[in-house]
């Protein structure tokens, strides 16, 4: 009998490390799949140290050799902490940021969602990881949908560069971004190449990408435009 609770107690540590591997793959397939940096495998590796670290304070008695363990006093509070301050630094290195947006929130919040399941992993709330798992990938993959679909503001950076002589002038681009349902806002002007360039730099703001994408088409038939960037921001 106390062969088949040593056997039971030992094989717990390698469940929590295989659910690990699952969760964290199943989270880091979406970041893959949508072509971020922190994809499958980076998922996985944080999920199954953080379920390590925890299987350290869960299963004390494993790597302890001695007959005082009564006197050991373990805080699994702590070494939690202690993770998440970590995964910090990591999701901060997925974070890029230039002039106009910034990228990667979502890919660091899923790393520190999935270093938050790993700790519950091993501290063996099996049922409260799945289910953050389960409304993590909702969040992920269904919620990402809806952002097409729900009246969210979008928007772009717009760059517009004309021959000096042959330039629109301010009102005719807004005439130009009104009709494609678009607002500007930000609107500043620069002068290049020794005077002969000159550039509309813009925030143009829609309630659909659509609108936003037709921008690039309507640019495309302007004769007189040098050269123009659409680039929209956001993650």
């Amino acid at each position: 009998m106390g062969d088949l609770l040593t056997d039971i107690y030992l094989s717990e540590p390698a469940l929590r490390l295989v659910i690990a591997v699952f969760i964290g793959g199943a989270i880091g397939f979406d970041r893959a799949y949508r072509g971020r940096a922190a994809g499958f495998r980076t998922h996985i590796l944080v999920c199954l140290a953080s379920t390590v670290l925890m299987l350290m304070m869960d299963f004390p008695w494993l790597g302890i050799h001695t007959d005082y363990t009564e006197l050991v006093r373990v805080d699994p509070t702590r070494m939690a902490q202690g993770i998440m301050t970590g995964i910090g630094f990591l999701g901060a290195g997925v974070i890029m940021q230039d002039k106009q947006s910034v990228r990667g929130l979502t890919t660091a919040a899923s790393i520190w969602v999935t270093a938050a399941i790993g700790i519950m992993i091993g501290a063996g709330f099996y049922s409260a990881a799945f289910a953050a798992a389960i409304l993590t990938l909702i969040t992920l993959a269904v919620f990402n949908r809806l952002i097409d679909v729900l009246p969210i503001r979008h928007y772009a950076l717009l760059v517009m560069s004309f021959k000096r002589h042959e330039c629109l002038s301010e009102d005719e681009v807004r005439q130009l971004l009104k009709q494609q349902k678009t607002v500007i806002s930000n609107l500043t002007y620069k002068l290049d190449d020794d005077g002969n360039v000159m550039t509309y730099r813009m925030t143009v703001r829609s309630t659909h990408r659509d609108y936003i994408r037709n921008i690039a088409q309507q640019c495309l038939k302007l004769d007189h435009l040098q050269g123009f960037t659409l680039q929209p921001l956001g993650d």
